[in-house]
């Protein structure tokens, strides 16, 4: 991608070309990042295929509670809290952040082939944390090679490519599960064997073609390198602009529905027959697919901070959708779908592309886990809260009160940086 032969050449022979005055250079996508979004995409595959069935499979086909679900959905996303902490702070410590990184791939290939041994909710729901986990520990210290990968001012492009190609994981991912649920009766089992083999191949092509930071940052950040203990903490609390976007990071996160309350929303709406169930994800991901490097181009420009409000903002514009009596219609139901994708494109890298330039290179990853953590841990809360909302309000009462605390923490947080920035 934006790949200049010439421009090699010319940088092997120590020769610097300069463009003429007022010509906006756009510098080639580092390998790293597009070796980086490789793997996401196969790994991203082997996930989805499985959390694309299992809200229907465990709510519906085993008939689980939907408080009991918002346990387990918690659990799911809380479980990277304390993994992404750890994670983070083994990777600045160590400076091997594609060791740690692996380790947490291959965790998560593990747990697809455990599913298999797994027959009861609570059994899947452990395996899960574990699968979880693993996702947490890889996931600051892969951020952290793509922020070290790419100056500060093109944060926002790389994380949207990297984040594209992840999406195209994720549209693929509930597309693979309906042709095998097509395929095979009652074939969760090989869902689970399909996903695994994805998973296997990018820990494969992490092996092969990912690399640690380069050679000139390990040295700036060897030379700088301080004691990753408590000095390291107190480092990030001071760390200018760190603690206000763990703040905004946590409390958008606990009014974030989660998909999967979501799509089962959906599914009520629309009557959805079973086998169809795992495409509902595919609008989201198209969405985010199409969006995420125009966006994080676009944060660029104009300022992270309103890109990541806004994303926030089509969030809520998709529950008012969902709460709307619209009688089901596919075309409402689309345009849910596209506006999750939208917040997810709005949001996701560009929270990490604000946060990267922030920090210090021997704490790139330890801060980035940070701010995961804080909107993991919210979003746990959320969840946990919504299933309650969902038993003793019902699906629409709880959404109604989910829509209203997003608007007022939108509200809340714009107020905060208008305030930052007087």
């Amino acid at each position: 991608m934006y790949l200049s032969a010439s421009r090699a050449a010319d940088t092997t022979a120590g020769v610097r070309t300069r463009p003429p005055r007022g010509t906006r250079v756009r510098r080639a996508v580092a390998g790293n990042v597009i070796a980086l979004g490789a793997v996401s995409l196969l790994t991203d595959v082997s996930a989805e295929m499985v959390t694309a069935v299992l809200p229907l499979y465990l709510v519906v086909g085993l008939g689980m509670s939907p408080l009991a679900f918002g346990a387990l959905d918690g659990l799911y996303q809380g479980a990277t809290v304390l993994s992404r902490l750890a994670g983070g702070h083994l990777a600045d410590r160590a400076q091997r952040r594609k060791l740690v990184a692996g380790t947490g791939y291959a965790i998560s290939a593990g747990c697809k082939l455990a599913l298999l041994a797994v027959t009861t909710p609570w059994g899947i729901g452990a395996v899960l944390a574990a699968d979880r986990s693993g996702k947490g520990l890889r996931t600051a210290p892969r951020d952290a090679l793509i922020s070290l990968s790419c100056p500060p001012e093109e944060q926002g492009r790389a994380f949207g490519v990297h984040r594209a190609m992840d999406t195209a994981g994720a549209l693929l991912g509930p597309l693979a599960a309906f042709a095998v649920l097509w395929a095979a009766r009652d074939g969760y089992d090989a869902v689970f064997v399909v996903s695994f083999c994805f998973a296997a191949l990018g820990v494969l092509l992490l092996v092969l073609f990912v690399r640690d930071t380069s050679a000139e940052k390990a040295e700036r950040a060897a030379s700088s390198r301080t004691r990753l203990n408590r000095t390291a903490l107190r480092a990030l609390a001071r760390t200018r602009g760190l603690p206000r976007l763990c703040l905004i990071a946590a409390l958008l996160g606990a009014v974030t529905v989660s998909d999967s309350f979501l799509y089962l929303l959906l599914q009520r709406r629309l009557d959805l027959p079973t086998p169809y169930f795992p495409l509902l994800p595919v609008g989201a991901a198209t969405g985010f697919l199409l969006l995420a490097v125009p966006l994080g181009r676009l944060a660029d420009r104009i300022g992270r901070p309103g890109v990541f409000l806004a994303g926030h903002g089509a969030l809520l514009i998709a529950y008012l959708l969902l709460i709307a009596p619209w009688g089901g219609g596919l075309v409402a139901a689309g345009c849910v779908l596209i506006l999750l994708g939208t917040f997810y494109a709005a949001t996701d890298g560009v929270l990490m592309a604000a946060t990267g330039p922030l920090l210090p290179p021997q704490l790139t990853a330890s801060g980035l886990a940070l701010v995961q953590s804080s909107q993991a841990l919210a979003r746990f809360g959320g969840s946990l809260l919504f299933g309650a909302g969902w038993m003793y309000l019902g699906p629409e009462g709880a959404l109604t009160v989910a829509a209203a605390a997003l608007a007022l923490a939108l509200i809340a947080v714009a107020a905060f940086q208008r305030r930052s920035r007087a």
